[in-house]
């Protein structure tokens, strides 16, 4: 029992908090923005325990997709659907579990973050089928991983003011730039299996576009910042997510697999200084 349990920890990647984190900061962007700078602790927990939910059931869904590739991908070969550890039936069993606690969070929320919620899990679902279709799952992870944006204004607000919605876009660039990252890792295997990504798509070009979306991700960033009238402090924190984004161009630049890996889990660091940044402009 105790192997099965923490074979399924494994199938949700509970042992890898980095994904937990790339959804979590967006998420307190929001809430922190909505609410100007006091989210009621009601909301910020349900929207904690729901990152980390769908976060999970992302998983699933995820190596359920790729069950008949996972196998030759050197990085992903030892997943538990891969190797049969976890049987299929089991992970959609508890996929759907989860999908039902998350909506039992969202309940108690208002009528128009409910209905947000049901577009929030249809993107959850349909994006790790998109590298089959399309050179950009990336984007579809962007939008599956932005959607709590517009989910925590309409919790807090009740409704999703226009610059909600470009807080919105502007999330949604980022994972496009740090999974791309992460793709980079796997572009030979993916190469070999038939699949598709923004780094196959970007090829010789891709640390130069990657540079030129993270220079457009600040300048929105940066018109956040002037929409939300936040202060010097978060423009302060923008500067350190330059600095990042320096560093990551420095670790890509050769393309070595894990150095690209270690590009893509510095952008935790993007997402917490971006945070702390919206909260040191609240606490004044």
């Amino acid at each position: 029992m105790l192997t099965k349990l923490k074979n399924y920890a494994t199938l949700m990647r509970l042992q890898k908090p980095i994904g937990f984190f790339l959804l979590l900061w967006p998420t307190l962007w929001a809430l922190w923005l909505a609410s100007s700078g006091v989210p009621s602790l009601k909301i910020l927990f349900i929207f904690i325990a729901g990152v980390l939910v769908m976060r999970s059931a992302g998983c699933i869904i995820n190596d359920y997709a790729d069950r008949h590739f996972d196998q030759y991908v050197e990085r992903t070969r030892n997943r538990p659907l891969a190797t049969g550890q976890v049987k299929v039936k089991e992970a959609l069993l508890l996929f759907f579990i989860l999908l039902c606690v998350a909506f039992l969070l969202v309940l108690s929320l208002n009528r128009l973050t409910i209905e947000l919620a049901f577009v929030g899990a249809a993107l959850a679902i349909i994006y790790p089928f998109l590298k089959r279709f399309t050179h950009l799952p990336q984007v579809g992870l962007g939008a599956a991983f932005s959607w709590s944006v517009i989910m925590a204004f309409a919790a807090v607000l009740n409704t999703v003011p226009a610059k909600a919605g470009i807080l919105f876009f502007t999330a949604l660039l980022w994972p496009v730039i740090y999974d791309t990252l992460y793709a980079m890792t796997d572009r030979r295997d993916d190469i070999k299996l038939g699949l598709q990504s923004t780094a196959i798509l970007f090829g010789q070009w891709d640390t130069v576009i990657i540079g030129l979306l993270q220079m457009q991700f600040l300048l929105l960033l940066v018109l956040i910042g002037f929409l939300f009238n936040l202060n010097a402090y978060y423009f302060f924190s923008l500067s350190l997510v330059a600095m990042f984004f320096v560093y990551q161009q420095m670790l890509i630049q050769k393309r070595l697999p894990e150095n690209c890996f270690r590009a893509f889990i510095n952008n935790h660091w993007v997402g917490l200084f971006i945070f702390l940044g919206i909260v040191a402009s609240y606490s004044r």
